[in-house]
């Protein structure tokens, strides 16, 4: 199994509810962190995907709770593909603090055609092979 890509980043005030604790919904944001972080690592900067004509788009995101992470703490996002499918791709992701487990999950990425990206339901399309081969040393 490859090593996860790990992206380190400290929780931000505005990011906790009144009592200091990140509130949930950010973890979301997090996982964008590091996938886009991932994806600049294996593939390059977003915006070149658009030049291959395709997009990815978010097809389901899962989370699970284990700890609260803290205004200020230092958190590890540690990411790899789990999956890399004919136009899909499912991400693992945990949220670490001094090596404890606060928060894992998955998000699960389509591949679309970057014509129907702004369509209401946009068409799965498959992954150019050079996105396909830069992702493939992130995975399982």
């Amino acid at each position: 199994m490859a090593a996860p890509f790990v992206h380190e980043l400290r929780v931000r005030y505005g990011e906790c509810d009144p009592q200091g604790i990140v509130f949930n919904a950010n973890y979301l944001l997090y996982f964008d962190v590091v996938f886009t972080e991932l994806w600049r690592a294996a593939v390059g900067p977003w915006q070149e995907m658009a030049q291959l004509g395709v997009d990815a788009v978010v097809a389901d995101a899962s989370l699970s709770f284990r700890a609260p992470a803290r205004f200020d703490d230092e958190l590890e996002l540690r990411a790899r593909i789990a999956k890399l499918g004919r136009s899909s791709l499912s991400t693992e992701i945990d949220v670490v603090r001094d090596r404890h487990l606060l928060v894992s999950g998955r998000l699960r990425h389509v591949c679309v055609s970057a014509l129907s990206a702004a369509d209401s339901i946009p068409s799965s399309t498959p992954w150019p092979d050079p996105i396909r081969l830069a992702l493939v040393g992130f995975g399982s």
